[in-house]
């Protein structure tokens, strides 16, 4: 048995754990009874936990193919993102849609079906998803076209691997000509002003905010917003222009214990928050950054999650409709401040239609905050969770370690479907997770 957990490191849990390498140890791995597949871990909550096997697939992590035309990489499912970017952006090619990390593996993109800050335009991971092949019983593998057989496709695109293993996927990438972003920053002093940045720069490839969740009005919500596009070749300094997919190493940094609690503290967070904006603030413009510091700026931590201390932390992330998202932010960014309880990590985006059938994002905005775990962070969430029904949103279930079954599917009756589903297909018997049986999927 392994002791185990997702990136907010809580829940922990007791795991039967074995590897899978070719699709023949995923049928048998199968005929042992109920599991759920594990990509790196990086997933906050348990959805790739079980109480029967968890079956990790880092021993599939082979790119099988590649195409220069059309860009389209084949690769196994335990591949990470990092190392399709290090193998494929010195070749000018990058990730259509990325999360905020690199150390995700292609399998767990696709299940959890993530998005990135640049969902406005081109949706989420599953929009530039060719085929998935999955592993359904003790059979062969399955290929599913998004073309040819969509309803099965839509099935597995953010069921959070609750339909099948995946196996390999084709993917497309995107063309670059360089490995820089060019940036501009924009303070905005609330958060009402933040959303109208949004609002009048939807053409912008790419947009993120961290938002100060621990302020008073009237600077409730301000905001440092950071939108980008691939910078291309003719527009680097000329000593970059000669070696356009060269950066600079970003120094390893490592948190290498656990933080005691008083570093969280209010005071502290509000000195941080307050320094991070007027940082941002005075930065504001345009400017070059390379692409790891703008997609993946936590990454150059090692055990970030060591900041909340032994107890872990949750990560709370909704989705709100676009003609409710001003009243519920304000209402939420009042309680965060009031409770005294904020987040260092306040990341707010703007999602374009949904798309999926079980996908997380629709039109609107997602804001994502991470609070340590224990008694007052959790009571505090429970209000935010009640802000998010009462305005129409819903959950993401890649960040959820925590939701009750009752508050899930209030949110979000889709997943009563997939539930029966599940039933139909045998899929439940094969396919579970401590995530599936806390929310009754």
């Amino acid at each position: 048995m392994t002791r185990l957990s997702g990136w907010g490191r809580t829940p922990v849990a007791e795991c039967r754990v074995k590897t899978a390498r070719n699709a023949r140890d995923v049928a048998e791995a199968l005929s042992e009874g109920p599991m759920i597949a594990r990509g790196n871990g990086r997933s906050y909550g348990d959805p790739a936990l079980s109480r029967g096997l968890t079956l990790s697939m880092a021993g599939l992590d082979r790119m099988l193919s590649f195409d220069a035309e059309t860009g389209t990489l084949v690769a196994e499912a335990g591949v990470l993102l990092a190392d399709i970017i290090a193998t494929f952006l010195p070749r000018g090619w990058f990730p259509a849609v990325t999360p905020g990390t690199k150390f995700v593996t292609l399998g767990g993109a696709i299940a959890a079906d993530v998005h990135g800050k640049n969902h406005h335009r081109d949706g989420s991971f599953r929009s530039c998803v060719e085929w998935v092949e999955v592993v359904e019983d003790g059979g062969a593998p399955r290929r599913i076209d998004r073309h040819a057989d969509p309803e099965r496709f839509d099935t597995i695109c953010g069921a959070m691997g609750l339909t099948g293993v995946i196996l390999r996927a084709a993917i497309r990438l995107r063309p670059v000509e360089s490995a820089w972003i060019m940036q501009e920053t924009i303070a905005a002093e609330s958060i009402d002003a933040a959303i109208d940045i949004f609002e009048d720069n939807l053409d912008a490839p790419y947009l993120v905010a961290w938002i100060d969740c621990i302020g008073h009005p009237p600077r409730l919500g301000r905001s440092i917003l950071m939108m980008g596009r691939h910078a291309r070749a003719a527009e680097l300094p000329p000593r970059r222009r000669r070696a356009p997919f060269d950066t600079p190493r970003r120094l390893p940094l490592r948190v290498p214990f656990n933080l005691p609690g008083f570093v969280l503290n209010a005071a502290n967070l509000r000195l941080f928050n307050a320094l991070h904006y007027e940082m941002g603030r005075r930065k504001a413009g345009v400017s070059l950054i390379d692409w790891d510091r703008y997609f993946y700026p936590l990454d150059s931590i090692a055990d970030w999650n060591r900041i909340y201390g032994r107890a872990g932390f949750h990560q709370f992330q909704c989705a709100l409709p676009l003609d409710t998202a001003r009243a519920a932010l304000s209402q939420m960014l009042d309680d965060i401040s009031e409770a005294g309880t904020g987040s260092f990590l306040s990341v707010l985006k703007r999602f374009g239609k949904g798309e999926g059938r079980y996908s997380f994002p629709f039109e609107g905005y997602t804001l994502a905050l991470d609070f340590p775990a224990g008694a007052h962070s959790d009571a505090l969430i429970e209000r935010l969770d009640r802000i998010t029904l009462d305005h129409g949103g819903r959950f993401y279930l890649a960040k959820d370690a925590r939701l009750s079954a009752e508050t899930f599917h209030a949110a979000d009756p889709r997943f009563a479907a997939l539930r029966d589903l599940r039933r139909a297909n045998g899929w439940a018997d094969r396919f579970t997770s401590l995530q599936s049986e806390r929310l009754g999927l």
